[in-house]
């Protein structure tokens, strides 16, 4: 993404942040797998989503009212010997030249500055609560300064979560950021496909997912956006199965939940289909309700509706198809407002994606349910899950099904950016008939 982008983030913030206020934003700590190797490293969406600044040990500040520069990066100076081991490092030069910071400073001089750029400040923007080491240091200085208050020392008088303001800015997804999803999705769809054309009676779980995963990574991604999941027969059931470690069975459905990062930016893609290519009647039957849900919440989904009402009209679907079976038994009316129907839909409708997964934003504002606004995206994935149980016929045991489509909404009403991947049973079946 062209720095103009993040500059225009900080902009953003700055003009939010007004004079007298400061912003400090620390990005994710390395994590250490044992005392030799770190996890991949992965910046805080927050941190990044400001400065495209992806290396670890870094903190960013903004200063609307500081003449020198707004924006300062503290980070990790120049080694040789460092980088020869761990890679390379911007520098402070750097984060000044490629990353548009007006001044940088070494990271190890945080203590003698951040405290002095306080007291210059009536307004602290923080976010409070996510690295717990970090939180600490900023109770400190403010501390210090408070102690000083009787030689002139002024401290902030009010703290600000800085999370908040950021994440309602990320819900509302400009051109560049839907570019990079688009690609995400793009690779997304292309593992799926990939999957459903290997898929077959025989293969371990993990094989599938090895194909998924070798397509996202082959495709430029650093990795899938988070554990792909591959559940066949029950444990599509558990909705974050993990394991993928069982035979993949004639006769039994697969759920596939997989996505993709490209550039800091998710996809999150679920399709649900019989092992062997062909869906039995009962398999169909569920497939087709859930199919028929996620059509109805989708109906709902544009600029000015409210959040729940795409999960409510899913909801009426799959409660009426299930009475039909008679695997739910009562007035649809007080099955809906009782929640009896938890037993076989246990989840929301979705959620927003964008740099994460689950993407942050308010889903009530004001205790009211947000209204739908162009430029989010949202995730729509109603399903139905029937695990062994006495009252329910064995015929419908171990059925599970998921349909998760990305949906951007729109001024003129909502785009299924997941389209291109067959979904309904006729196209999967004539996709999985086609396998080599």
């Amino acid at each position: 993404m062209d720095q103009s982008e993040f500059k225009q983030r900080r902009q953003q913030l700055i003009e939010i942040i007004g004079k007298g206020g400061m912003a400090i934003l620390p990005t994710a700590p390395e994590r250490l797998r044992n005392s030799n190797v770190h996890y991949r490293y992965r910046p805080d969406s927050n941190f990044y989503y400001l400065t495209g600044f992806a290396e670890p040990d870094a903190i960013a500040v903004i200063v609307p009212q500081r003449e020198q520069g707004q924006f300062i990066l503290f980070c990790r100076e120049k080694d040789p010997e460092k980088e020869t081991w761990n890679g390379r490092r911007a520098g402070l030069e750097g984060a000044c030249q490629i990353y548009g910071a007006d001044d940088a400073f070494p990271i190890t001089d945080i203590d003698e500055i951040i405290p002095g750029l306080l007291e210059s400040c009536r307004r602290l923007y923080y976010p409070m609560g996510y690295y717990e080491e970090f939180d600490a240091k900023v109770i400190e200085w403010m501390n210090n300064l408070r102690g000083r208050a009787r030689t002139g020392v002024v401290t902030p008088k009010e703290m600000v979560a800085l999370d908040h303001i950021l994440h309602e800015t990320r819900l509302r997804k400009t051109e560049s950021e839907m570019a990079l999803m688009k690609q995400s999705i793009a690779v997304a769809i292309r593992a799926h496909q990939r999957a459903m054309s290997c898929c077959r009676p025989g293969l371990y779980e993990y094989e599938l997912a090895a194909d998924i995963e070798h397509e996202i990574t082959k495709s430029g991604c650093r990795s899938p956006a988070y554990p792909t999941i591959v559940a066949g027969g029950g444990n599509a059931c558990i909705l974050h199965y993990v394991e993928n470690s069982e035979l993949l069975q004639e006769g039994d459905l697969v759920l596939v939940d997989a996505g993709a990062e490209l550039n800091y930016y998710a996809s999150d893609i679920t399709r649900t289909y019989p092992v062997n290519g062909r869906f039995n009647k009962q398999q169909k039957i569920i497939y087709e309700l859930v199919l028929k849900a996620q059509k109805a919440a989708l109906k709902k989904i544009y600029a000015g509706n409210r959040w729940n009402e795409p999960y409510d009209a899913a909801v009426q679907v799959v409660v009426e198809g299930l009475c039909e079976l008679g695997l739910l038994v009562g007035k649809i009316e007080e099955i809906i407002q009782e929640e009896a129907y938890k037993r076989f839909y246990m989840h929301r409708i979705g959620h927003w994606i964008g740099m994460d997964v689950h993407d942050p934003g308010e889903y009530k504002v004001d205790e009211v349910w947000r209204v739908l606004e162009p430029g989010m995206v949202m995730t729509v994935e109603p399903g139905i899950y029937i695990p062994p149980l006495l009252e329910v016929p064995k015929e419908w045991w171990n059925i599970g099904v998921r349909i998760e489509d990305n949906v951007l909404i729109t001024e003129e009403g909502h785009e299924v950016l997941t389209a291109e991947l067959p979904k309904t049973v006729w196209e999967i079946e004539e996709f999985m008939a086609a396998r080599i």
